[in-house]
């Protein structure tokens, strides 16, 4: 287990477990990405988002 909060992306609550305990399904970690200048693939990943 990580020590990184994790978010439910159905009903929004946030734990440490990888399973939401309310509703049963798989949690996101809620932290961003890293960011970086140097990141060569940054402008494909926001075309891909809009």
């Amino acid at each position: 287990m990580s020590g990184r909060i994790r978010r439910c992306a159905y009903d929004r609550t946030y734990t440490l477990r990888e399973t939401c305990p309310a509703c049963g399904c798989r949690t996101r970690v809620a932290h961003p990405a890293r960011f970086s200048p140097q990141d060569r693939y940054g402008r494909y990943r926001r075309m891909v988002r809009e």
